[in-house]
């Protein structure tokens, strides 16, 4: 390990030299990525030399130890030489997160999908108060929230709902998120005040760029029609909706946010690079966990992860155990907490592969 952190700071020190040069500064895509690369450097270097400080300041602890005969002096050796201590090894542990491979993705944008399972009318409501939260947490985050396509009914439920959140790192923040999301509660429509279980299901997707997924043109058939529900004049008196048809693989889009049909057919394109995308990250994840299950699911749409049971007021993230007993602020937006705990879980079992790679 520390053979490695002595090249990343090497590398850092490089990155530094060749961001001063006027012909990197000349060339911003070389300028742009080595920035990258620098600032993805630097939580690791900062780290890593905090712990140097630290082994050397035990170093001097313990000489001042052996050499020092006032006890006054003596005392304030043990005190630093214990914290230096304690601070090493939450340091070192530190370190082995950071030097954790990176998801590839982690950076990306995301274009998420809800959709209603069972449970009728009521779970369609259900959808649209998680896409609400969803909302909520990304203005939360500074993230924009882009609605791609919807599919409503009349009661303000939604059977169908995508959209992009663009920010920094929103993929490893909410690539958690995927799976089946079930709520436990007694619905408006029901006279007798029994408790129902409704279900729906997230999907997580990164935007995908065109260097990662070429689409071929003639593989995709667009159909356009007029836009219906809620929108201005414009959108409902035009044909501006498109409904792409990726013939391969039987995907269908459909997009009607925009007024312009151009608009809406780059929004079928981004929503197509990114399942196709995920298609091929689902058979990696697949034939990775033939070879080892992970702790902390990211990659299975079929697992239930959450339960929302509201006469109890609690959240139970079934994959780590986790249960709050806050509801109506996680309803809101405030799902920090849970995303935390998911993000400490999968590290720890990635610490713990490691470990038994290396044994």
């Amino acid at each position: 390990m520390f053979d490695k952190l002595e090249d990343t700071l090497l590398r850092f020190d490089e990155l530094l030299s060749l961001l001063s040069e006027p012909d990197v500064a000349n060339d911003p895509k070389r300028f742009q990525r080595l920035m990258k690369e620098q600032s993805d450097l630097a939580p690791i270097v900062e780290a890593y030399k905090e712990y140097k400080q630290c082994k050397q300041n035990i170093d001097d602890s313990l000489s001042m130890l052996q050499e020092e005969s006032d006890e006054e002096l003596r005392e304030l050796a043990k005190e630093e030489l214990n914290d230096s201590r304690e601070r090493l090894a939450q340091l070192e542990q530190e370190l082995k997160i950071l030097l954790l491979p990176k998801d590839p993705n982690d950076d990306k944008n995301v274009i998420v999908e809800i959709r209603a399972g069972a449970g009728g009318d009521e779970a369609a409501l259900f959808a649209a108060e998680i896409y609400r939260m969803y909302v909520h947490y990304a203005e939360t985050r500074r993230w924009k929230v882009e609605t791609m396509d919807v599919e409503e009914i009349g009661i303000g439920g939604m059977k169908y709902v995508s959209f992009m959140v663009t920010g920094q790192g929103a993929y490893s923040v909410l690539k958690y998120e995927s799976g089946v999301h079930r709520v436990q509660r007694v619905p408006e429509t029901e006279s007798g005040g029994r408790i129902h279980t409704s279900t729906i299901t997230v999907a997580i997707m990164p935007e995908a760029e065109e260097v990662d997924v070429q689409i071929d043109m003639n593989d995709c058939k667009f159909d356009v029609f007029r836009a219906s529900g809620n929108g201005g004049q414009c959108v409902n008196t035009t044909d501006s909706a498109v409904r792409l048809t990726h013939i391969p693989t039987g995907i269908v889009i459909s997009c009607q946010d925009e007024k312009s049909q151009l608009k809406n057919k780059d929004k079928a394109l981004k929503v197509l690079r990114a399942k196709l995308y995920d298609l091929e990250l689902q058979k990696a994840h697949d034939a990775e966990a033939q070879a080892r299950r992970s702790q902390v699911g990211t990659g299975d749409r079929s697992e239930k992860i959450r339960t929302y049971n509201f006469p109890q007021g609690r959240v139970t993230d079934h994959r780590i155990k986790l249960t709050l007993y806050k509801l109506e602020s996680i309803m809101n937006g405030d799902i920090q907490e849970i995303i935390d705990a998911l993000i400490a879980a999968d590290q720890a079992a990635k610490l713990a592969n490691m470990s038994e790679d290396v044994a």
